[in-house]
């Protein structure tokens, strides 16, 4: 009896080449576009639709004021006075918008640094909130000067004759008070009804608002004075 030689190769499964359906080929097709598209296989990157960015005006560009209506006349009467340092020394664009009722002050070409916007917008505002044109131009010359506002009740609740007693105190006869808190402390105060502006450096106008704010409390002027003088002659030592 023969025996044949059987290679066992026979009994493995035969390999079928495996057909490629049209979705995958589809699929293919659709991931190498998406990949184009988006710069992985392709040398370049495409960017369809997107523009360059305009470059826009940013709003810190401007600053408006707005103007009190009973500082309209005064406003009228010393705007040389303001235009001319804001233009020729700040180099900024000034003009006061009729409609709006603010002043609006805008960076120009020829400014040379950006911080000249606030610092002019300081300035108008200063003039605003009452103090004289001279004294407001510190705040154009001068780095380390402030303007600080707050109003009677902010220390102590006062109401009819109480505030208008209160407001007498802060001002004294004659202004007499106001006047020697200012020259002793330095710094110069509007009394505006209710409201008090302070303008000076940030320790001189610590000094008068602690005076303002005694006064307002109910303590009389003289100890005020004494407790000033003290201060004022504290300070000359340390200078």
């Amino acid at each position: 009896m023969e025996v044949e030689n059987i290679k066992a190769n026979a009994f493995e499964p035969i390999k079928r080449a495996a057909k490629r359906s049209a979705a995958s080929t589809g699929q293919q097709d659709v991931e190498m576009q998406v990949d184009e598209a988006t710069g992985i296989e392709g040398s370049k990157q495409i960017n369809r639709g997107s523009a360059p960015p305009k470059a826009k005006r940013a709003k810190s560009e401007l600053r408006k004021v707005s103007v009190p209506p009973h500082r309209y006349s005064s406003l009228k009467e010393h705007w040389m006075k303001i235009f001319t340092p804001v233009v020729e020394h700040m180099k900024l664009q000034i003009r006061f918008n009729m409609k709006a009722r603010q002043v609006e002050l805008r960076v120009g070409p020829e400014t040379p640094d950006i911080a000249n916007l606030q610092r002019g917008a300081d300035f108008v505002r200063a003039f605003l909130c009452g103090f004289e044109v001279d004294d407001a131009l510190a705040l154009l010359r001068l780095e380390d000067l402030f303007v600080e506002s707050f109003e009677i009740k902010d220390v102590k609740t006062l109401r009819g004759d109480h505030q208008s007693r209160a407001i007498g105190r802060l001002a004294g006869k004659g202004g007499r008070t106001k006047f020697t808190i200012e020259n002793v402390t330095k710094t110069r105060i509007v009394l505006a009804d209710s409201k008090i502006h302070i303008l000076g450096s940030y320790q001189n106008i610590q000094l008068a608002r602690r005076a303002v704010c005694n006064l307002i409390l109910g303590s009389p002027p003289s100890k005020v004075y004494g407790n000033l003088r003290a201060v004022a002659s504290r300070l000359s030592e340390r200078m």
